[in-house]
């Protein structure tokens, strides 16, 4: 994951958990781009770490998030939240207001098409929406906040940069869109930009007992 300007203060932000058997994954951004915004940023994030250190879902997660914004502050959030099967690929998520996800699979980037909820923070939103993605092993899935799709960065050609490093790390793929996105932007954001990057392959555990001659 990568989150630029790295030396200024915003909204947005990333966070992971690896469980024996479950990723927890989120991306979130806070309304503004101030003190008041990175605050609101703070309380998000530590009530969705709280919520999942309870063994919350991710649609338990959203609920508790959603609560906390109401309780202590004034502000709105998107975000995106995930809660990825290790064994088996199945991804459980929620979308509050967020940016589709991109996924890139066989060669092809396509926008995964989710249904999307109000922002945390949206006072009587209705209940929020758990809904599946499936992984395959091969699979890239990218999150993005508005920063890297809106503004200057709506220039920057994410999708061909997604293609062509498709065969890098993800690290280095992070770093290829972020600097396509500065690029775009004349090295000047208007907004933070924020890019979560996932490949999965697959669980290995069990593909190396299934393997001929393993140990039974």
């Amino acid at each position: 994951a990568g989150l630029v300007p790295a030396d200024d203060i915003g909204g947005d932000t990333y966070d992971y958990t690896l469980e024996r058997d479950t990723l927890h994954l989120s991306i979130t951004d806070a309304m503004g781009h101030d003190t008041n915004s990175a605050l609101l940023a703070t309380l998000l994030v530590g009530a969705l770490r709280q919520a999942r250190r309870s063994g919350c879902d991710a649609l338990r997660q959203a609920d508790h998030a959603h609560r906390a914004l109401l309780t202590h502050s004034r502000g709105l959030a998107t975000g995106q939240l995930l809660c990825v099967d290790l064994g088996t690929g199945l991804c459980e998520l929620v979308n509050a207001g967020h940016p589709w996800p991109l996924r890139l699979r066989d060669g092809t980037v396509e926008e995964v098409r989710l249904a999307v909820n109000l922002p945390f923070g949206v006072v009587a939103p209705g209940s929020y929406r758990l809904q599946e993605l499936q992984l395959r092993p091969g699979d890239r899935l990218i999150l993005l906040t508005d920063g890297m799709l809106e503004r200057g960065a709506a220039t920057a050609d994410l999708t061909s940069v997604i293609h062509d490093t498709a065969a890098l790390h993800p690290r280095e793929a992070v770093r290829a869109m972020t600097g396509a996105v500065l690029d775009a932007c004349h090295g000047s954001l208007r907004d933070d930009a924020t890019v979560v990057v996932l490949d999965w392959h697959g669980d290995r555990r069990r593909d190396a007992e299934a393997a001929p001659g393993s140990a039974g």
